[in-house]
């Protein structure tokens, strides 16, 4: 077994990673309650969604992705987006912000490079505020969020109900 660390790289995102940013993202409709789809997707069907965030512009796809030390073989380890906020001109400034991890890159510092890598893409973008809403209960989540200057400012209770029970959202901002 190598001792040698991989390092983390994070980019835009590209048309290539479309397979293993859905694969990603089905773990989380299948196996918790974080996304409230309940039905896994093809990569196909998440060509729209990926389209959405081009390299510039408020909507930015940021990944992920690990280097093993040779140079030759990288894997996808999560992806972090800014998404509209709500589809209304006068939200036009706002911006919705998400993280999602492959299940064992979580605890290594990776949710951290993308959201200083999408904030850093978004300093230049005339924009007003960024909002999250983290499913309950997520204190690797929550963590995250605060550790970047987003307060709480509300809680939608039982808002979805996803695997036989109702969840909670709370709802975190920050200024830009």
């Amino acid at each position: 077994m190598s001792t040698e660390r991989t390092e983390v790289q994070v980019r835009p995102g590209a048309e290539s990673d479309l397979g293993a940013l859905t694969d990603i993202y089905n773990h989380y409709v299948r196996e918790t309650p974080i996304t409230f789809d309940t039905a896994v997707f093809t990569a196909e069907e998440r060509r729209p969604w990926l389209l959405s965030h081009p390299e510039d512009g408020p909507y930015r796809l940021m990944v992920a992705s690990d280097t093993e030390p040779t140079g030759t073989s990288q894997r996808i380890l999560g992806y972090a987006t800014s998404s509209p906020f709500r589809a209304k001109p006068a939200y036009a400034t706002s911006v919705e912000v998400t993280v999602y991890l492959a299940p064992d890159a979580g605890g290594r510092g990776v949710g951290t490079l993308l959201y200083k890598a999408l904030f850093e893409a978004l300093a230049d973008e005339d924009l007003h505020r960024a909002y999250a809403g983290i499913a309950q209960p997520n204190e690797a989540s929550t963590r995250l969020h605060e550790r970047f200057g987003f307060r709480h400012v509300g809680t939608y209770r039982e808002v979805g109900r996803k695997f036989g029970r109702y969840w909670d959202v709370a709802w975190y901002e920050k200024a830009l």
